[in-house]
């Protein structure tokens, strides 16, 4: 069994810097013509010169696909100005600007306590249709960690909504029902992504049989309830939802460890992932609309051109992927045979 679909987009991934990027790269290039990439590095990428030549050292490791084109995004912080703004948007290989509340994942120490303050970032960013990406938890430490995605909506999102009402946004990896009801509501000017393992699993899956490390990320798995009510969005034909992996890579001993960072790796076998679950709905095709489409006409960027094919052949995840003497990748579904492959990717007229 063959599905042959539009050249796919991973509208959110992190590439991360170093030696690890060249393998997160190739297996990002593998399944996907384009990725929309974080900027959340050590340290952030703040300033337009600084995104550009993060995108120059992408470029320079994508020697297996010369058509990779990597769409860049810039960290917001509290010095960020309307002139950075401008610039930013000025720029074809910028896609957007990524909000980081304070504190509540992977390298967002430099991000903003209380997003509103950024209004005049946001409004700049409104009149010149430049949208804002956001990780969507309330960075308050009163809050519960279950609780930060809905807090957000409440503190945040809908008075930002409110107040900018032509500012585009993507609302990242969202992981409850509530968080896509709210995307619809808004879905004249606002999108969501679904990451693969938010579709996967369940908060049950991190203490089943123990804690799972590899399963750890924010924002956290929520409800089985909220993970059927993402199903559904993500395999509905909705054109306000589509597919952001959010694989991040962190190396094994620090995963492995008593206080380990937050983030799943599934860019390995992300496209075989999402066809698991479409199929699993009786959806696979509108796998294709999820995975190719609904994000660049967001984004208002041309649909690609080539095909890519799955196969339903099966083939086993390795148990860890070495990336340096002291970097070992334990990737999502280690070990496991996955029942669909990417056979192939053509960046060629259909």
């Amino acid at each position: 069994m063959n599905l042959e679909i539009r050249e796919p987009d991973d509208m959110h991934v992190h590439l991360r810097d170093g030696a690890v990027l060249a393998l997160v790269l190739g297996h990002t290039a593998a399944r996907f013509r384009r990725a929309v990439v974080m900027p959340n590095l050590d340290p952030p990428l703040v300033t337009v010169s600084q995104v550009l030549t993060y995108r120059e050292r992408i470029r320079s490791l994508a020697t297996g696909r010369l058509d990779f084109e990597p769409w860049m995004t810039l960290y917001l912080h509290a010095q960020t100005t309307v002139t950075e703004i401008e610039a930013a948007a000025r720029e074809p290989s910028l896609i957007g600007a990524k909000l980081y509340p304070q504190g509540v994942t992977t390298q967002s120490g430099s991000g903003i306590h209380d997003p509103l303050t950024l209004l005049p970032v946001y409004e700049a960013m409104a009149e010149r249709d430049f949208p804002l990406l956001v990780h969507g938890e309330d960075p308050d430490p009163a809050t519960d960690p279950f609780d930060r995605e809905a807090r957000f909506i409440d503190r945040t999102l809908a008075p930002l909504c409110r107040r900018l009402p032509r500012l585009r946004i993507v609302f990242e990896h969202i992981t409850t029902a509530g968080a896509a009801d709210f995307v619809r509501s808004e879905s004249s000017r606002m999108a969501a992504t679904i990451t693969a393992h938010h579709l996967l699993y369940d908060r049950r899956a991190l203490f089943h049989g123990g804690l799972h490390p590899h399963l750890f990320c924010w924002p956290l798995p929520k409800t089985t309830g909220d993970r059927e009510a993402l199903v559904r969005a993500a395999t509905g034909g909705e054109p306000c939802f589509f597919l952001g992996t959010d694989s991040a890579p962190h190396p094994q001993n620090r995963k492995e460890s008593d206080c380990c960072p937050a983030g799943v790796y599934s860019a390995h076998a992300a496209l075989e992932l999402y066809a698991e679950i479409f199929e699993e709905a009786g959806c696979l095709g509108r796998l294709e609309a999820f995975a190719s489409e609904n994000g660049a006409r967001f984004y208002h960027r041309p649909l690609n051109p080539g095909r890519l094919v799955l196969r339903k052949v099966p083939w086993q995840v390795p148990e860890s992927y070495p990336v340096a003497a002291d970097y070992t990748l334990v990737p999502l579904r280690a070990g496991e045979t996955l029942a669909w492959s990417v056979a192939g990717r053509e960046a060629v007229q259909p």
